[in-house]
């Protein structure tokens, strides 16, 4: 089998193993379901199509969430809406409920741009590292870390503005 096909196997493999995952980074940046759902199957679209350029098996999934990234970053771009917080009951499938934190960190989640919120989301949702962050986003390490605290202070500001 050729390199094309393997790479073409192992992510048909990896996009049925993940996509719960998928699907959170989506919903992360839309909060609604259905939004959440075609961004996942563009995203997966994209990918099988662009499947012969995977160089490097091991980095699938730095490569396939940064697809995921651009096509949630798109969306927003071409869709520039507030979607309403009673949207938010919907995850991952179910409706659960929402603590005030958590509907409060979604707020603030709000006033940031797309790309702050790749890396909140990626650095507290998805719980990866600086140096993954760095690959996915494609960024020097250490802009990671500095841009993530400012982004940090700047949603300490928010809350506080929040609570008071």
């Amino acid at each position: 089998m050729s390199t094309t096909g393997k790479n073409h196997l192992l992510l048909i493999e990896y996009i049925k193993t993940h996509q719960e995952q998928f699907y959170r980074i989506a919903y992360s940046y839309v909060k609604n379901q259905h939004d959440a759902l075609d961004i996942v199957q563009t995203s997966v679209e994209k990918a099988l199509r662009a499947s012969d350029r995977i160089k490097e098996p091991k980095y699938l999934s730095t490569w396939f969430t940064r697809i995921l990234i651009n096509t949630s970053i798109d969306h927003l771009r071409k869709r520039k809406r507030e979607v309403p917080m009673d949207e938010m009951d919907v995850w991952m499938g179910g409706v659960q409920e929402k603590s005030m934190d958590q509907l409060d960190l979604f707020d603030a989640l709000d006033v940031l741009n797309p790309d702050e919120k790749s890396l909140v989301i990626l650095r507290f949702f998805e719980d990866l590292r600086f140096q993954d962050m760095a690959k996915v986003l494609d960024m020097n390490i250490n802009t990671v870390k500095t841009k993530t605290y400012s982004i940090l202070k700047k949603l300490r500001m928010e809350w506080e503005g929040i609570e008071e």
